[in-house]
């Protein structure tokens, strides 16, 4: 390729030795892009929409991975056969004016996500305060309880700053957090099923509810997050995979995205199962309605699993937006060079200004969270257009350029994307301009 980027591809001689081995000890990008999907707003959405439509629309969870397993597949293919950065490819053949573009729609995707994360960890702590304090001390903790994310935000600066190999410590640590979800959830799921008294007629949705709600949108968009299979090219260039492991690159996205499926699929039946009629207005109605049914231990095991969530999605989210951003503004793509660095931590610094506006302002939670991961559908078409681009060209990816099964389900997302986005805009944002201007 022209102009290569030495480091981007140079992985230390002790990670390329872990690289080797058996098949599970070379995951890793599908993993983290795992964790950034199951956030707070995945949890929230998929909480609704199983406690309105019950089991009916599982469907929809394994649609959107299907269309996101493409396009992690896209990114991980284009990061292991390209030795340049997404923008600088977009930056030679079209102009930097579109890699700007795509990386200033990617930072603002990131924010929305961002404020979202921070009033997961938020909510989970509050909660989770309720089984730990007695009353008296509540009382006395719970002004403070309020500035939990300043401190959590302080942790994950000091994490990007720290570590000199950001890429092998990010691995580990969302490893660990991919294991505490399943068994939270699991455990949680395993509870709902005991508990369950919901006839299976009942499972379906009313008759009067529309099929294509704010919420239903909300869902598909926090499980088909095209900015986080874009960044898939970032994460695998930082493992140090090459053309040799595309293979690799695959099996990891596959892995990835059944991952994402189990979760939310696991989240959405629990509330089928016991939460079904329920009206979920805010983080802490979805755990108070599971005390009562699973006893002592329902809520802190939802709080775990939202905490595990909502903080592994902190700095992977914020990593997207800024990483993205310094590549499109030609600031460079790598851990080592600052620019990504420090817009990774503009990314964190807006999401906690804006969730402590809510939190002080005492605004109901959830849907502002439903409606920011709404608005990420605005701005994928474009993302997701120039993926596809990309990876069709033989001067980028030579003899790997996609197969026509995977053009056309990769066209299919690309649809999917334009008619969300029609939606939004049609249904959701100009009415409400409309009033504001009114």
């Amino acid at each position: 390729m022209n102009n290569p980027v030495p480091t981007a591809k140079s992985p230390l001689p002790e990670l390329r030795l872990r690289q080797s081995g058996k098949w599970y000890r070379r995951l890793g990008p599908g993993l983290i892009t795992a964790c950034v999907v199951i956030g707070p707003g995945s949890i929230t959405t998929s909480s609704q929409v199983g406690s309105t439509h019950g089991f009916s629309l599982t469907w929809v969870v394994l649609v959107a991975v299907v269309f996101m397993l493409t396009f992690m597949q896209l990114g991980a293919r284009l990061g292991a056969v390209s030795e340049q950065s997404p923008a600088d490819l977009i930056t030679e053949r079209i102009g930097r004016w579109l890699a700007a573009l795509i990386g200033i729609g990617t930072f603002f995707i990131s924010a929305s996500f961002q404020f979202g994360n921070n009033l997961g960890v938020d909510a989970a702590f509050k909660e989770l305060s309720k089984d730990i304090f007695s009353l008296e001390t509540q009382a006395v903790v719970a002004p403070w309880l309020d500035y939990t994310i300043v401190a959590f935000n302080g942790f994950a600066i000091a994490f990007l700053v720290a570590f000199k190999n950001l890429y092998r410590a990010l691995e580990r640590l969302m490893m660990c957090f991919v294991g505490v979800m399943l068994a939270s959830f699991a455990l949680n799921l395993g509870f709902a099923l005991a508990n369950m008294t919901i006839p299976a007629e009942a499972a379906a949705p009313a008759a009067e509810e529309p099929l294509l709600d704010f919420s239903l949108l909300g869902l598909v968009g926090t499980t088909f997050v095209i900015t986080a299979a874009y960044y898939q090219c970032y994460l695998v260039q930082q493992k140090g995979w090459t053309k040799d492991d595309v293979a690799d690159g695959m099996r990891d996205a596959r892995v990835g995205s059944v991952l994402m499926a189990l979760i939310t699929l696991m989240i959405m039946c629990t509330a089928a199962a016991v939460l079904q009629g329920k009206q979920l207005q805010n983080y802490t109605e979805v755990s108070s309605q599971l005390a009562p049914l699973f006893g002592a231990w329902g809520r802190p095991l939802f709080c775990i699993g939202l905490f595990a969530a909502a903080y592994s999605s902190f700095l992977i989210n914020s990593m997207i937006g800024g990483f993205i951003l310094a590549d499109g503004l030609g600031l460079g793509s790598r851990p080592e060079q600052p620019a990504p660095r420090i817009m990774t931590i503009a990314v964190l610094l807006i999401g906690m200004a804006v969730a402590l506006f809510v939190i002080k302002a005492g605004f109901n939670a959830v849907p502002a969270v439903v409606a920011a991961q709404a608005v990420t559908v605005l701005a994928a078409p474009l993302t997701a257009g120039a993926l596809i681009w990309m990876t069709n060209r033989k001067d980028i990816m030579g003899e790997d350029t996609n197969r026509p099964g995977t053009n056309i389900l990769a066209c299919c997302g690309l649809v999917l994307l334009l008619a969300m986005a029609l939606y939004t805009a049609v249904a959701k944002v100009w009415p409400r301009l409309s009033e504001w201007i009114a």
